[in-house]
């Protein structure tokens, strides 16, 4: 009998455990999913790499309050603000530059003021630039603990403001030579906790944060430490045949088809599931040359969503001019790009956003939807 209660008993906490197991997973989907947000990304501030730290207007610019409103009116809950390092601490160790600083400040208010969220990434690509030449992080001219003196003073500086959603610690670290990404980014995080306690940090991941390749160069990037666990990890992914989202190839030498989005964020997504990790897309676009890369892009957005994602497309911003990839609105019209985007961009209200007027200093032009390109 008591052989028979024991077997019982072992059974029932295995049936208990799996339960728990059962149970965990669909909270973490739940929450995931509820946590599904769609942005854009705004360039312009990490403009002019060539001429560090440059002139204001004339190597780059920020984000207009135009340009705000006019995403915003769009349904995008998310802006997404590159930067330079170089730009916010001209010196490695010193204080970070108070004008750059009102620039940031400027624009997370105004983009407060419309409701809308932001991240703070700094796009530098794993490096920092000392009298025009890249020096990686974790080498002996920009150390680690530089790192972490940046983030840990750059944090303390938003601390308090309420709308910024996420801060993306390093942009496409990639040929790192030698020098450990995950050291660098964990220094990073503890950096940032000192000073911030609530604010999620997004972490990319080596050979440009590539989701088809994730595990093989980022596998390690799980056992990142988060004292308060508010880490998401950040894929890049785009759909030409090298992975870059230059578009060089037409769809065709592409190898392209409908699918390949899915089948290049998949890896990404399966780690995130096995290891019970968090994801976000913080990078994808799509050309407007060819209706079909619409398609590709419209299943990927499909297969965001359902896995709990979110992401922010790239990109926008007046300075881009004529480039394929850009949903900057031109001449008053709304790209093919957003048509598509824009059912999941949540809040989105067709009435207030065919009846935005985006101004600027030379027309003053009204945005309109068309069903086709």
């Amino acid at each position: 009998m008591n052989i028979l209660f024991k077997k019982i008993n072992h059974i029932s906490k295995k049936t208990f455990n799996l339960l728990i197991v059962f149970l965990s997973t669909i909270l973490i989907q739940y929450e995931l999913k509820s946590q599904t947000q769609f942005g854009i990304t705004l360039c312009g501030a990490e403009f002019g790499a060539g001429n560090l730290p440059g002139i204001l207007g004339k190597d780059y610019i920020y984000p207009s309050q135009h340009d705000i409103q006019y995403f915003n009116q769009k349904g995008a809950e998310i802006i997404q603000l590159p930067f330079r390092w170089e730009r916010l601490q001209k010196n490695l160790g010193g204080p970070l530059d108070t004008t750059e600083l009102g620039y940031i400040n400027r624009f997370i208010d105004v983009c407060l003021q419309h409701g809308t969220k932001v991240i703070l990434i700094m796009q530098n690509y794993g490096r920092y630039k000392i009298n025009g030449v890249e020096y990686v992080v974790g080498s002996p001219q920009v150390s680690q603990e530089h790192y972490k003196d940046f983030w840990k003073k750059f944090a303390e500086k938003f601390t308090y403001k309420i709308n910024i959603y996420a801060y993306g610690i390093m942009s496409e670290p990639n040929n790192m030579q030698g020098y450990s990404w995950y050291d660098a980014a964990q220094k990073a995080i503890y950096g940032i906790r000192e000073v911030d306690r609530h604010t999620t940090i997004l972490v990319d991941g080596e050979n440009y944060s590539n989701p088809f390749t994730w595990v093989a160069y980022n596998d390690m990037l799980k056992y990142l430490r988060d004292p308060i666990n508010r880490l998401v990890f950040n894929a890049h992914c785009y759909f030409d045949r090298d992975f870059s989202g230059s578009y060089k190839d037409s769809y065709e030498n592409s190898g392209a088809d409908e699918w390949i989005g899915v089948r290049r964020l998949k890896p990404f997504v399966d780690w995130l599931k096995q290891n019970r990790l968090r994801g976000y897309v913080g990078e994808f676009g799509v050309p407007k040359n060819d209706t079909r890369w619409l398609t590709v892009m419209n299943r990927f957005l499909e297969y965001i969503d359902a896995n709990g994602l979110g992401g922010c497309y790239w990109a926008a911003g007046r300075w881009w001019n004529d480039y394929p990839l850009s949903i900057q609105p031109k001449h008053g019209v709304d790209q093919p790009q957003l048509l598509v985007y824009q059912k999941y961009l949540q809040g989105f209200n067709t009435t207030s956003a065919s009846n935005y007027k985006a101004t600027n200093s030379n027309t003053s032009t009204t945005i309109t939807s068309n069903s086709s390109r």
